[in-house]
């Protein structure tokens, strides 16, 4: 199989290093570019990174010496690559701006950034749950202006636990849900060493995340319109969100409350998570998690340190499922953030857009 040629905008940031990490035997993909602002441009990326490198294993061979380009030069790197990721660290216009600037420039992005995740005719991906808003692709392009080149993005990180543990259950009549997430610290691009504040704390903020927590759901959730050019958010559940960054490397964890219009049992609920089966397991795409969803019967589990990398840190893990004296029911859920929720949840949509024929090799 040709290798489509990857291009990674923002190269240089976590998520960056995150997707680098990711492709770095991947089957299908293959990196051709890496891009980052013009401070990084020119350098190598072992010096564009020196110091910064975020994880304990070394920089891939394959990347150490590739030359840094600078993202905002479009036309030298589009047609380097089939399709890009982006993970800037830009304010939302620029951002967009920058994104779609490769849209127009046929090369399609698969974005890890906000600045799109609300705008009607991008797609917000969690492939196992929203495949079915891919279409609205064709819109977009029109939009654009474009043959190939679109935009589609992965949501919050923060939702990316509890969305998956409540799809399965929606057709029960998801009234209410209320969810506290306890975030770690790389969701912040952070590591201990660079963030010695985070030690031995909890701070009960995280700007704009609460808001994504409300929204985000209820477009993923959405069905296409009529005339297939905009996403109709769904109008239940009503989501009530608190988000805390916690001294924690990687994973999120939701501690989640739900009422239902039909309330199941436990028992109910738990062949739900064990039998979903979705598109990424039927394509066999090869970052799809199989299982999706774990649950585990210890009172005491699932503990960021031993099950966030369940799946390759690709699937989530549910525990703790019991009756609520205010809402139905009560569980705690986990996801590795930069994983699943990051580079990992990109790398898996690109596959399902290049498997259904979205995305083509250049010629």
């Amino acid at each position: 199989m040709k290798k489509y040629r990857v291009g990674i905008i923002g190269a240089t940031g976590m998520v960056g290093q995150r997707f680098i990490s990711l492709l770095e035997n991947h089957p299908w993909f293959e990196i051709t570019v890496l891009a980052a602002s013009g401070r990084s441009a020119g350098k190598s990326y072992q010096e564009a990174v020196a110091g910064r490198w975020a994880f304990s294993w070394p920089i891939p061979e394959k990347v150490l010496n590739m030359p840094v380009m600078d993202a905002a030069d479009v036309e030298k790197v589009a047609p380097l690559c089939d399709f890009v990721f982006c993970a800037v660290a830009m304010d939302k216009k620029a951002t967009r701006e920058l994104e779609e600037s490769y849209a127009k420039a046929e090369t399609p992005v698969v974005s890890n950034n906000s600045a799109c995740r609300l705008v009607d005719d991008v797609p917000m991906l969690i492939p196992e749950i929203n495949a079915s808003h891919a279409p609205i692709i064709a819109a977009q392009k029109k939009r654009l202006g474009t043959k190939n080149g679109f935009i589609a993005v992965k949501p919050n990180c923060s939702i990316q636990s509890y969305v998956p543990a409540l799809s399965p259950l929606r057709d029960f009549g998801i009234k209410a849900v209320s969810v506290c997430t306890y975030q770690a610290i790389s969701g912040a691009g952070k590591t201990f060493d660079r963030w010695p504040e985070i030690l031995d704390n909890v701070i009960p903020y995280i700007g704009g995340e609460e808001e994504k927590s409300e929204k985000e759901p209820l477009k993923i959730w959405g069905e296409l319109n009529a005339e297939g050019d905009k996403i109709i958010h769904a109008q239940t559940p009503v989501i009530s969100a608190q988000c805390l960054r916690v001294p924690v490397s990687d994973g999120h964890m939701a501690a989640v409350s739900v009422s239902f219009e039909k309330k199941p049992t436990m028992e109910e609920i738990k062949e739900r998570w064990a039998s979903w089966r979705t598109i990424p397991q039927l394509l066999d795409l090869p970052s799809a998690p199989t299982p999706f969803i774990q649950y585990m019967e210890e009172p005491d589990r699932p503990q960021t340190k031993l099950d966030r990398d369940f799946e390759k840190g690709m699937g989530v893990t549910v525990g703790r499922l019991r009756e609520d004296c205010l809402f139905d029911y009560k569980f705690v859920c986990l996801s590795h953030n930069t994983l699943r929720g990051a580079a990992g949840g990109g790398v898996l949509s690109a596959e399902l857009l290049c498997a259904q024929g979205y995305i083509p090799r250049k010629e």
